[in-house]
């Protein structure tokens, strides 16, 4: 394992200390070094907060920011972050208006947050959440509960950070920021597997000239293996899983859609399988309102991507547009 490290039991710490010294216009720190704030502070607004493993990133911590999420707990590399670090996220995040907790559908997030969220209770904070459950390969529709959040949970954040910039309250911040879940599907393919740093070598098998179709971002099994085929192959595939599942989408409607990398592959090969991935689209009637192309939820080292589709409507579209400002995420 050739990387760019000091002591891979360390990196979390050292990555992070390098993420707020190059961006202190964005972030700042906490009392806690795995919680970091937005530099952005609106007494009269809702907070926002999400959480997650590290060795996703951009996700979590570049998604704080303006009208984005105002606070983030971190994790050690692909674990959930702490009750205490989702906790003091949450002070960091309130001003009295309550905070929205958003974040996505794994165990260990499930267990904290809920820890979290009934020690917050007990010091006078409000929070509500939101369970993101995009990832249309890891459960069939009557099992979406158990689905997995991808990298969906961006589109959460972008919906849920703006309604609480227009001054909703928080029950319509949670209600904004579900309906975007509930309207949001994803489907992704891995073509190589990630290596945890402390470990050195891969944690999972994808063979040469094969492919997985939606495996998930620390190695869990997707729902097949199978030959590598070519972006073309690989768009019409994953659009087809998309479209047979259980949102209802027809011709005509505005949709959204995001390429995700998975942490290795180039930014051209991502634009090649956005436009594979439209054509498919735009070919089935679907009207793209809104583009996203780059790394927004990463899997460490590994090759491959994922395609995230969400139905837009004339409540979302306004929230979807508004400025942000996030190192993840940037819209004029």
């Amino acid at each position: 394992m050739q990387r760019i490290l000091n002591d891979p039991d360390n990196i979390v710490n050292e990555s992070t200390a390098g993420f707020l010294r190059a961006h202190p216009d964005i972030v700042t720190t906490t009392a806690n070094p795995r919680a970091i704030q937005s530099v952005f502070n609106h007494d009269d607004r809702v907070g926002v907060v999400t959480g997650g493993g590290s060795g996703h990133k951009p996700a979590f911590v570049g998604f704080c920011g303006e009208n984005l999420c105002d606070a983030i707990a971190i994790g050690e590399i692909c674990s959930s972050p702490t009750a205490q670090a989702f906790l003091d996220a949450f002070k960091a995040a309130d001003r009295g208006k309550g905070v929205a907790c958003l974040y996505g559908n794994y165990s260990g997030d499930n267990m904290n947050v809920k820890m979290a969220v009934r020690m917050a209770k007990k010091e006078g904070l409000t929070v509500k959440t939101v369970v993101c459950n995009d990832d249309a390969a890891s459960a069939p529709p009557e099992e979406k509960n158990k689905r997995r959040g991808i990298a969906g949970e961006v589109i959460m954040y972008k919906i849920g950070g703006a309604a609480a910039a227009t001054g909703a309250d928080l029950d319509e911040v949670i209600r904004l920021a579900q309906k975007a879940v509930d309207q949001t599907r994803s489907i992704g393919i891995g073509l190589t597997p990630c290596t945890l740093p402390a470990v050195g070598h891969p944690n999972f098998e994808i063979k040469p000239g094969t492919m997985e179709v939606g495996v998930g971002p620390h190695g869990e099994p997707g729902m097949e293996v199978c030959e590598l085929e070519t972006a073309a192959q690989m768009a019409e595939r994953m659009v087809n899983v998309i479209m047979g599942d259980d949102l209802p989408l027809e011709a005509g409607d505005e949709i959204s859609l995001l390429v995700n990398g998975m942490g290795a592959t180039p930014l051209n090969e991502l634009y090649l399988l956005f436009d594979e991935a439209a054509k498919c689209l735009e070919e089935k009637g679907l009207k793209i309102y809104k583009s996203y192309v780059g790394n927004f939820l990463t899997s460490m080292d590994m090759m491959g991507a994922s395609i995230t589709v969400t139905k837009l409507d004339d409540e979302l579209k306004p929230l979807l547009d508004m400025p942000c400002y996030g190192m993840g995420l940037k819209q004029r």
